[in-house]
């Protein structure tokens, strides 16, 4: 499939929610609240697993390439939607628009791909808790989050451009950023052989993890069922709560916003999950994992300790 020449559109109209002015002010304020949350959790878990080596495991390591990839999913999204809230012309460039489609697509199969790599650290965490140092090694820790990049681009970037086809004017996307499923919209050609690739692409990327997760929660729920005492049961469910939150959170706002046929596309009801799933949970993650776990809560008292001490020893001499 050949790609014409799309050096005539330099910009499209990014519509947003300009039909609702009286909600734009507010929303700006609300959306710049969350997005600096996200920068600040994400941000945090990546500078204490860093500066604190007690939480340098393979659980960490995992929650540091989510907190990146939330951090750089909500930085290509957010700004962009926040100045159109103030602007005049709520435009977007043209090859802005179509990267945006691309980072999008490559960070959401990437981040399938590094729950169910999460997910199988638990796995191995109790139900080989012996052989845990030895199967989860250094190595095949930063094989499994690597990997999960990788897939994630060639099972999204690659088949995208082969699916992204000449825009029918007018350049018009009723949205708040660019997507595929809303540029389907405005193709020029017929699009079932893309919305096929689509649903395929979603098996791939999105199902399957979903089904090793799902799983893997089986195995360790069997695995949980032999311990005998209350205590190591409890234990157990724990050390997955905070991934099993944020699973049900990303795959129940995932599925209902791209697996789900063309004739119930819904304008304003996608624009909403949109932003839940843009905006808003990559900045629960953070909050969710070091709420719920005395491990982060432990190690930012240390570093916070360091912190304090050195401070002291500064004003001393």
């Amino acid at each position: 499939m050949s790609h014409e020449n799309y050096s005539t559109i330099t910009e499209l109209v990014l519509v947003g929610f300009s039909n609702h002015p009286q909600t734009e002010i507010p929303l700006f304020f609300l959306f710049s609240l969350v997005y600096l949350a996200n920068l600040f959790g994400n941000t945090a878990v990546i500078t204490l697993v860093i500066v604190d080596s007690s939480l340098q495991t393979p659980m960490y390591i995992f929650l540091c390439h989510l907190a990146f990839l939330n951090i750089f999913f909500s930085t290509f999204v957010v700004p962009k939607m926040l100045f159109n809230f103030l602007a005049s012309r709520k435009v977007i460039p043209y090859n802005f628009c179509i990267a945006q489609t691309y980072i999008i697509l490559f960070l959401e199969s990437t981040e399938c791909f590094l729950l169910a790599v999460m997910v199988l650290d638990c796995y191995v965490a109790i139900c080989y808790p012996l052989r845990y140092l030895l199967i989860m090694s250094w190595s095949v820790c930063m094989a499994l989050a690597l990997g999960a990049w990788i897939i994630g681009f060639f099972a999204s970037v690659v088949p995208l451009y082969v699916i992204i086809l000449p825009l029918c004017g007018p350049y018009v996307v009723d949205y708040i950023f660019c997507v595929l499923p809303i540029l389907l919209h405005i193709f020029c050609a017929d699009t079932s052989l893309q919305e096929t690739v689509m649903a395929i692409g979603g098996a791939g990327t999105v199902l399957f993890p979903f089904l090793l997760i799902i799983l893997s929660y089986l195995r360790i729920l069997v695995a949980v069922t032999k311990i005998d005492s209350v205590k190591g049961r409890k234990k157990a469910f724990f050390t997955c709560t905070s991934h099993l939150i944020v699973v049900t959170i990303y795959y129940g706002t995932g599925l209902i916003w791209y697996m789900r046929p063309k004739s119930l596309y819904s304008e304003e009801g996608d624009k909403l999950t949109s932003v839940f799933y843009a905006v808003v949970i990559p900045m629960l993650n953070p909050f969710i994992y070091s709420l719920r776990n005395t491990e982060v809560k432990e190690g930012m008292r240390r570093v916070m300790g360091i912190y304090k001490n050195e401070t002291k020893q500064q004003i001393a001499n």
